[in-house]
């Protein structure tokens, strides 16, 4: 297993990888780099939206 997820993310793998470069500078390209103020942290939330109502686990259940 620890072969095969190796394998699987191996950088080297993509490191020269032209097309993968050039998306990776176009990202670059469109957003800039800089500090959140605290105004717009109010519109982060690394856990989901606190505001939805949490999902009730027997209704997910039924559904699969």
């Amino acid at each position: 297993m620890d072969k095969t997820l190796k394998r699987l993310f191996d950088f080297q793998k993509f490191e020269g990888n032209k097309e993968l470069q050039s998306v990776i500078d176009s990202v670059h390209a469109r957003y800039a780099v800089r500090e959140l103020d605290l105004d717009e942290m109010d519109f982060v939330s690394a856990a989901g939206n606190p505001d939805l109502p949490a999902k009730n686990k027997d209704q997910e259940k039924k559904f699969q």
